[in-house]
This record gives structure tokens, C-alpha cells and sequence, in this order.
């Protein structure tokens, strides 16, 4: 992408994630319109975003807000929890969508592109992408980017590849590394397949990755191999072992954010993750067990 093309992107959802988004977006040159409630629409304007990050350095970027999208965009990135998404989406209403609007989700699970689908019908296309990185909302507006990292995968079977490319090209400018992938479940089923055991487990015994590995490796190793079994039944194959080395390279501190949720009284992204996993496996007649018992224990702790 060449320094004079720039989007006009909406961020739906300017937290931890959407709000770091904004502000490298709109840094970089690009038009960002931040989609939110009043108090953070105030904030915004008047001091814009804030970022601190050893990535990305310490700046602070202007965006534009609004209640809802009234304008076409090049591209709507939805980055609410996945317990937010429905109510958030009057704020994306379908009137405002064109075709060559990209509507760019980044929630945890599998389903939510399909329910996507559904609410918008055939009005914009649907580009699913998921994001590797570790960034807090730690007030309206200010954010705290901890991960020397910040990586996309972006997909969509049914979108353009030139409108991919040119969202990939501005991201990529704006710092944050970007692949566009072929393959929407091998994507999505990529991330999940890492995420649950991850989420469930951290979540059920409120203890950080590291505890988690050596405590009740037994557990997480059958979790992992569930998983793995469920990715593969719906197309996507993932390989097991290699999803324990990687929570072994893993600082022992780090804790998933479903357990930052359940430490904050958060509604939880428990079915988006495990509900989701329990009913793709039911589909595909895998025995999922583990899975099945810690997302009854979680559910049995009010969750």
C-alpha cells in the first residue's frame, strides 16, 4: 500500500482491541470513525485515543465518532464481545452497508459469521479475522498494548480479494502485521482450536496458564485433543502437540481473557467458545467429554 491510499474505516466496539485498531488506523493517515455510547463518544472527541505500547510507542490519535454509522465505509470492524454483538449491531445498521463495505468481525468462535450472514443478508460481505495480541481498555480511550505483537489473519471465502488486500495494505501500514488466508474455517478453526482449552480451563480453576500446564496438564491435554478432533471432523485439521508447545512457551503469568472476564463479573463468551465447540462436535458425532464437563462446571458456577 503506497503512503496516499487510505480507508475510511468504522470500529465498532473501541476497547482493548478495536480501540488499538482505531488508533494505528486513524495514525497512519486513515479516516477511522469510532462507533460508541455517549460517555466514550465524549472522551473520544475531546482527547482521542491514547495508546501506550512498547510495540507502537506512546501516541494519542484523533478519531471521528458516532452513534451509529450513517455514511458508507470501506471497511466495519466489529471488535464487541461476542455477549455485546447483538445489541451492538444497531449501532452497524444494514442501511448504512454497501457492497463495498467489508464488515470485518474479530470475536472469539466459529458461528458468529454465519449469524452475521443472517442479520445482513446478501447487502455487504463478510470478512472474519482474528487478531493475536494482548491490549486493555483501561478507560475510555486509553489503552495498553502489552504484547511485543499485534498479528491479523484475514479471511472471508465469499469476499472480494481486492477489497482483502487493500484492508490487509492498510493495516500493514499501519504497523500491525496482516495475512490474508484462503480457507474461512481453517481460519476461524485455527484460533478456536487454541483458544478453548486455553479460555475453559484458565476460566474453571481461576489460575494463570502456567498452573494450569502443570497442575491439570492431563486435563488440558485432553481438552487439546477434543479440540483438535472436532477442527479436523468439520475440515479444518489442526495438530494437537503442536497447541501444548505452544502454551508451554507461554509466560506462566499469562491468563486468558475470559478469566480477566470472570475476575471482573463480565458476562462470559462461554458459549461463543464452548457452547460452540460442544455443539459443532455433537454435529459431527466426536465424543467431547472433557469439554463437555468443565463447560457444566462453568455453567454450574453461574456462568
Amino acid at each position: 500500500m503506497s503512503t496516499n491510499e487510505r480507508l475510511t474505516v468504522a470500529v465498532l466496539g473501541p476497547g482493548g482491541v478495536g480501540g488499538l485498531l482505531a488508533a494505528l488506523l486513524a495514525r497512519a493517515g486513515n479516516r477511522v470513525i469510532c462507533l460508541a455510547g455517549d460517555e466514550t463518544a465524549r472522551v473520544l472527541d475531546k482527547d482521542g485515543i491514547s495508546v501506550t505500547s512498547a510495540r507502537f510507542g506512546d501516541f494519542t490519535a484523533r478519531v471521528e465518532t458516532a452513534a451509529e454509522l450513517r455514511e458508507p465505509v470501506d471497511a466495519a470492524l466489529l471488535a464487541v464481545k461476542h455477549t455485546a454483538l447483538g445489541p451492538a449491531l444497531d449501532r452497524l445498521p444494514a442501511s448504512s452497508l454497501t457492497p463495498g463495505t467489508l464488515v470485518v468481525p474479530f470475536l472469539n468462535g466459529v458461528e458468529h459469521p454465519a449469524d452475521l450472514r443472517a442479520h445482513y443478508g446478501d447487502i455487504a460481505p463478510i470478512a472474519p479475522a482474528t487478531i493475536r495480541v494482548e491490549s486493555t481498555r483501561v478507560a475510555p480511550g486509553v489503552i495498553a498494548h502489552g504484547s511485543p505483537f499485534a498479528e491479523v489473519d484475514l479471511t472471508g471465502d465469499e469476499a472480494p480479494a481486492d477489497r482483502l488486500n487493500s484492508l490487509a495494505g492498510a493495516l500493514e501500514w499501519s504497523g500491525i502485521s496482516t495475512r490474508v488466508l484462503r480457507g474461512e474455517t481453517a481460519v476461524l478453526w485455527a484460533k478456536m482450536s487454541f483458544l478453548a482449552p486455553f479460555a475453559l480451563l484458565t476460566t474453571r480453576y481461576g489460575l494463570p496458564l502456567g498452573e494450569i500446564r502443570t497442575r491439570h496438564r492431563e486435563e488440558l491435554t485432553a481438552l487439546v485433543e477434543e479440540t483438535a478432533a472436532v477442527s479436523a471432523a468439520v475440515g479444518a485439521p489442526v495438530d494437537p502437540a503442536e497447541a501444548v508447545r505452544r502454551y508451554d512457551a507461554f509466560p506462566p503469568g499469562t491468563k486468558s481473557s475470559m478469566q480477566r472476564d470472570a475476575e471482573s463479573g463480565r458476562p462470559l463468551e462461554l458459549d461463543a467458545i464452548g457452547g460452540a465447540l460442544l455443539r459443532a462436535a455433537e454435529r459431527h458425532g466426536v465424543p467431547a467429554r472433557m469439554a463437555a464437563r468443565v463447560v457444566a462446571d462453568l455453567r454450574a458456577a453461574g456462568h
